[in-house]
């Protein structure tokens, strides 16, 4: 599963690396009329797979993307609100770190209330009519809950039984225990065992003075908020450590002016790379044009569905861009990939790894609490299937180390090398870091087809990661970024809703 701290000098202060000097071959490999032809029907190709995700992102409805939207939304929430009310016996700093990262218990009710809002205008269904009641009803807005049910009346007997059990709960009509009795009953054969559950069968024996009951609820409400707990609190610890080490490591390189910032460097030359600018755009046009349709011929095979074969599909989407930028790019300047990209640490650069990528981790947590702030008073979020994962939630586990490996080892390093290594090392050959950044990694964003929250995000950590690269002059620092930053996502994801 949903957005500072690090100084950034101006584009001017960056130090200028002077390529080295590459004798140009006599005739440019791009650059005959037939050959800009090809260049351009590729570019027409991106443009049209790009257009099709923004597409598909802003005109089919988010919920058509699951098969089962409501037993999805009922467990996020569920999930959600469980871990929420667990805090309230949680220590002080965790309580303080889990509404630094996952919002605060009022904002979780509200985004709950709006998702189940969309989902009742839907899908219609009638549990999650009855959810959104309860979901008003706890969080005070009673009058609310109890307008719901004025829309049940003509919906059938099940509909009339659910509105008597939100009136019972959340009305002004006193409730003996004959009637309570008879409303648990009934309770328990309408929902599963849940937060849902629990908080609409813990008001109604409030209300009717059922301490036994009461009691016997709140404690199975406790073990399940435990359990969700013992996964999260791992997790909360992990980001605090990072945030509190990778804040000083950030402190430290604000301090930095000049040539003191050559001390992060771990590569050279870095960017701007040795090669042609010209050159370069043939080869992102023609290798990334060849990915979508690699990409296109893999979704269409049925054989590549299957568990072993999905993990073949990102490194075979990205080999053509690979090949091209090996032969065209990095041979004729007498580099690999290994000296090309900076994928060779050495042992002595190590521990400034390890800074680096504590300093930008930290550094887009800083950003992801400053976005959620933003989007908090603004009134705006990113919906939740954006990050419900159905492989990490509900996949076997063959289904979920695909995921994993696709997630945490072949996007990192595959979108590193094209959008950082080459698309953003390539514009750095006219222009400067930031225009360079920018243009990079909003292309970056808007081909993950996420809505305003989810770009920003995407487009803060493809900055830092750009500007990590540019500093060090190595892909590696970002590569370990960007996989943790995942890792801690997908963590997240099977920790609260597996």
């Amino acid at each position: 599963m949903s957005e500072q701290a690090v100084s950034i000098e101006r584009p001017s202060d960056f130090p200028q690396h002077d390529p080295p000097i590459v004798p140009e071959p006599s005739i440019a490999p791009y650059g005959s009329r037939w050959s800009l032809v090809i260049s351009g029907v590729c570019a027409g190709i991106l443009v049209a797979a790009l257009g099709a995700v923004l597409w598909f992102s802003v005109t089919i409805p988010k919920l058509q993307r699951f098969e089962d939207p409501d037993r999805a939304l009922d467990l996020m929430v569920s999930r959600t609100l469980d871990a929420q009310d667990s805090l309230r016996r949680a220590p002080k700093w965790q309580q303080w770190m889990a509404d630094w990262t996952m919002g605060s218990d009022e904002e979780a009710r509200e985004q709950a209330i709006q998702w189940y809002r969309e989902l009742v205008e839907t899908t219609d269904d009638p549990l999650s009519k009855i959810r959104l009641a309860i979901l008003l009803g706890e969080s005070g807005q009673e009058t609310a809950a109890l307008a719901e049910t004025k829309g049940w009346q003509d919906r059938g007997p099940s509909a009339l039984l659910f509105g008597q059990l939100i009136d019972a709960a959340y009305g002004t009509q006193p409730l003996d225990r004959t009637q309570e009795t008879e409303l648990q009953a009934m309770l328990a054969e309408t929902l599963p065992s849940g937060w849902f559950y629990d908080h609409l069968a813990a008001r109604l024996a409030r209300r009717a003075g059922n301490q036994d009951l009461l009691v016997t609820v709140e404690e199975q409400s406790a073990r399940r908020e435990d359990r969700v707990q013992q996964w999260i609190r791992p997790l909360i610890s992990f980001e605090s450590i990072c945030l509190v080490m990778g804040s000083l490591m950030l402190l430290g390189i604000a301090r930095l002016r000049g040539q003191r910032m050559n001390i992060l460097r771990l590569h050279g030359p870095g960017v701007p790379p040795p090669w042609s600018g010209e050159t370069a755009g043939a080869v992102i046009l023609r290798g990334g044009a060849l990915g979508v349709v690699t990409t296109a011929l893999i979704l269409s095979t049925p054989s590549f569905q299957h568990v072993s074969l999905r993990a073949l599909a990102i490194p075979l989407a990205n080999l053509p861009l690979l090949v091209l930028a090996y032969i065209q790019l990095l041979k004729p300047a007498g580099l690999t990939f290994m000296n090309g990209f900076g994928l060779g640490i050495k042992r002595d650069d190590l521990g400034r790894l390890a800074c680096t990528v504590l300093a930008v981790v930290a550094a887009g947590l800083w950003g992801e609490w400053v976005m959620g702030r933003a989007a908090e008073f603004l009134h705006l979020n990113n919906h939740w299937t954006e990050w419900f994962d159905q492989d990490l939630v509900w996949g076997t586990p063959p289904v979920i180390a695909v995921s994993i490996l696709e997630y945490v080892v072949f996007a990192p390093i595959f979108e590193e090398l094209a959008f950082r290594g080459l698309l953003f090392a390539m514009l750095r050959r006219r222009l400067e870091f930031l225009p360079a950044a920018l243009i990079s990694t909003s292309l970056f964003a808007l081909a993950h087809g996420y809505s305003l929250i989810g770009f920003i995000s995407v487009f803060w950590s493809g900055f830092l990661w750009a500007w990590i690269y540019e500093r060090t002059g190595s892909l590696i620092p970002g590569m370990v970024a960007h996989a943790m930053n995942n890792l801690l996502v997908c963590l997240t994801v099977m920790a609260l809703l597996r």
